[in-house]
C-alpha cells in the first residue's frame, strides 16, 4: 500500500530544528504515513515576533504550494504562532493544521485547564491572541516564558531544556493546570519525558497536529473550498511573488 505523505513545515530556516521536528512527527505517525519535514530556503532563522511571523508566512505558502504540487495529503505548520495558517488553507487542498491550534485542542480533551510554556516573553502576546482567536482563553490558566531565544533549544547546552522543565514544574505547582502545552516546535522532543516526570499531560503541538491531520485524512475531510477558504482569486502576482501564481 502506498503511504500517505504529511508535509510538516518548520517556518524558520533552521535545518537542525527541522530535523528535531521531523523526528518527533515520525515517532507518532501511523504505519501508513510518511513525514516530509521541510523548511524554507529563505527567511528568518527563528520566529520570535510579529515581524518574523510576517516573513515566515511567505515561506510557509511556498512550502504548501510545493507540497500540494507533490500530492501530499495534508500539512502541519510547525511554529507556535501558526504563521500564515488561513492563507495556507486557501492554497491547500488537504487539511492544514497549526501546532498551537492542535495543542490547545488536545489539551482541552484531557484537562479543563492548561498552561503554556514558551520561549521569549515578547511572544506571550502572540499566544494570547491565538487563545482568543481559537476560543480557548478561558481554558488557559497561565502563560510562562523561559526567557531564552528559540535557537537556544538547539545549541546542545541543555540550558533551555532545563528551563522548560523548571517552568513546567512551576506551572503544575502554581497554576492548578491539568495539562501543559509546549509553546515552540523546537520543544517537540521534550513532551514525553516531561509527561512521565510531571505525571500530567505535557502536549507538543507537532505530534498533536500530525495525529489531527491523519484523522482528518482518514475521515476524508479536506479544507473546504466553499467561502473564504476557496483557492485564492487568480491574479498576476509580480516580482518575487510570481512563484505563487
Amino acid at each position: 500500500m502506498k503511504k500517505q505523505v504529511i508535509q510538516v513545515i518548520n517556518p524558520n530556516t533552521s535545518q537542525a530544528m527541522t530535523e528535531t521536528i521531523g523526528v518527533a512527527a515520525r515517532a507518532v505517525a501511523g504505519a501508513n504515513t510518511a513525514i516530509l519535514a521541510v523548511c524554507p530556503t529563505q527567511g528568518v532563522p527563528s520566529i520570535e515576533g510579529h515581524f518574523d511571523e510576517a516573513i515566515a508566512a511567505i515561506g510557509v505558502l511556498d512550502q504548501v504550494k510545493a507540497g500540494r504540487d507533490q500530492g501530499v495529503c495534508g500539512h502541519v505548520i510547525a511554529c507556535f504562532g501558526d504563521p500564515g495558517l488561513l492563507a495556507a488553507r486557501e492554497l491547500a487542498q488537504g487539511p492544514v493544521v497549526g501546532i498551537a491550534e492542535a495543542a490547545m485542542h488536545m489539551a482541552t480533551l484531557v484537562a479543563t485547564r492548561f498552561s503554556i510554556v514558551t520561549t521569549l516573553p515578547r511572544t506571550l502576546i502572540i499566544a494570547r491572541h491565538l487563545l482568543l482567536q481559537y476560543g480557548f482563553e478561558h481554558n488557559c490558566a497561565e502563560l510562562h516564558a523561559i526567557d531564552l531565544p528559540v535557537l537556544s533549544l538547539e545549541d546542545g547546552s541543555g540550558i533551555a531544556h532545563e528551563k522548560v522543565r523548571q517552568r513546567c514544574i512551576q506551572a503544575k505547582r502554581e497554576d492548578g493546570s491539568g495539562a501543559i502545552v509546549l509553546g515552540c516546535g523546537g520543544m517537540a522532543d521534550l513532551a514525553q519525558t516531561l509527561t512521565r516526570e510531571l505525571g500530567i499531560p505535557v502536549i507538543d503541538g507537532v505530534t498533536a497536529a500530525v495525529k489531527m491531520v491523519e484523522s482528518l485524512v482518514a475521515l476524508g475531510l479536506n479544507t473546504s473550498k466553499h467561502g473564504d477558504l476557496d483557492y485564492p482569486i487568480r491574479k498576476n502576482l509580480s516580482g518575487q511573488f510570481e512563484r505563487l501564481n
